[in-house]
């Protein structure tokens, strides 16, 4: 057919009827014109050998920075992300790369100079158990805001030199992606889930319609039916506070907290990569390491404006008010002038000795 590039196989065609027909005839059988036949009597290689490679047809976007710039950052750690170099270039240099344009580029440059395009190959699974169908969640603007937690240990992070076991508190908004990360000392526990939630809130500046959560098991992990009932009244009385109506996971369905989660898993990457630029994992103090979490998740808010800006005009206001973010106990103090909180001892003064109070404290 006229304007139809010949095939490979239409040539092996032709070559092989023209030792028994006419050219005519040969052409005729392979599909195509009595001129094309004898072009490719004059040359016998088949079109995929006669095709000549393709060169670049616009300037490179990465040649002033490839080998200055990136390539010491990827030989110092091969770990570095494509997505990582590029907001290192749009922070250095932002006229030069104001936008996301040449992050196709910058990934396939990453991959071929590290060689790891064998290792991206992935197999679809069609054999195996059933597994659940998992339908495509469709967010509304304010309409849902999530919370977790996720271990920090694989970032590596020490103190002054010492390992810093800590965990993040992880804030999102279903719609528009706008987080709200917390440093945590301790567990995960009601106390650290109320301080952390009460402060993405207010540096929001709104309230979204729903929060949810994971089924909260950690929170009541050691606590006896009272003490359960007791989280499960000052989650709901937290949550009406703010007008917010309170909606849990199902347990052992993650996927129902698809937004968070989701965000989660680049949340460990996220500082991971961060860290790889900073050159030290190590801060000079959990202030340190806060300013630094607040730094990177500023950024990643930034480049949300546009959704952030649409959602956070249909947040309702906040509260007059804060509300209460602490646990707070009754304890004794011994003839010894101390009390004792969750195993801990602490010091009174004497004239508190076999008095009864309350300690006020934080989880986070």
């Amino acid at each position: 057919m006229p304007g139809k590039p010949v095939t490979d196989q239409q040539v092996r065609i032709y070559m092989r009827d023209r030792h028994r027909h006419s050219q005519r005839a040969a052409a005729a059988r392979a599909g195509f014109s009595e001129r094309t036949g004898r072009r490719i009597e004059t040359d016998p290689r088949l079109p995929s050998q006669r095709q000549p490679e393709r060169g670049r047809t616009v300037p490179d976007p990465l040649e002033a920075v490839w080998e200055p710039v990136l390539l010491p950052i990827l030989e110092n750690d091969p770990a570095v992300q494509a997505v990582t170099l590029l907001r290192h270039l749009q922070m250095t240099d932002p006229d030069a790369f104001p936008d996301d344009r040449i992050r196709r580029t910058l990934e396939r440059r990453v991959r071929a100079g590290a060689r790891l395009s064998a290792a991206c190959a992935t197999g679809a699974r069609f054999y195996g158990e059933a597994r659940d169908v998992i339908f495509r969640q469709t967010p509304e603007p304010d309409r849902m805001a999530l919370s977790d937690f996720t271990d920090a240990k694989e970032l590596g992070v020490t103190i002054a030199g010492e390992p810093f076991a800590h965990r993040l508190y992880h804030f999102v908004l279903a719609y528009s992606g706008w987080e709200h990360v917390g440093v945590v000392l301790g567990g995960e526990s009601f106390t650290a889930l109320a301080e952390n939630l009460q402060n993405a809130l207010w540096t929001l500046g709104g309230v979204p319609r729903e929060h949810r959560t994971d089924s909260l098991s950690a929170a009541y992990r050691n606590l006896d039916r009272e003490a359960a009932e007791d989280v499960t009244r000052r989650y709901e009385g937290f949550c009406a506070h703010y007008g917010m109506s309170a909606s849990r996971n199902n347990s052992g369905e993650a996927h129902e907290n698809g937004a968070v989660e989701s965000h989660n898993r680049h949340l460990k990457t996220a500082p991971d990569q961060a860290l790889i630029l900073r050159g030290s994992r190590d801060f000079a103090d959990v202030a340190d390491l806060r300013r630094f979490v607040d730094q990177l998740v500023s950024r990643r808010n930034r480049r949300r404006d546009v959704a952030v800006q649409t959602e956070a005009a249909t947040l309702r206001p906040l509260p007059a008010r804060r509300t209460t973010d602490f646990t707070e106990i009754v304890t004794r103090v011994t003839r010894t002038g101390g009390f004792l909180v969750h195993g801990v001892f602490y010091s009174a003064p004497s004239r508190l000795m076999y008095a009864s109070g309350e300690s006020r404290g934080r989880g986070a």
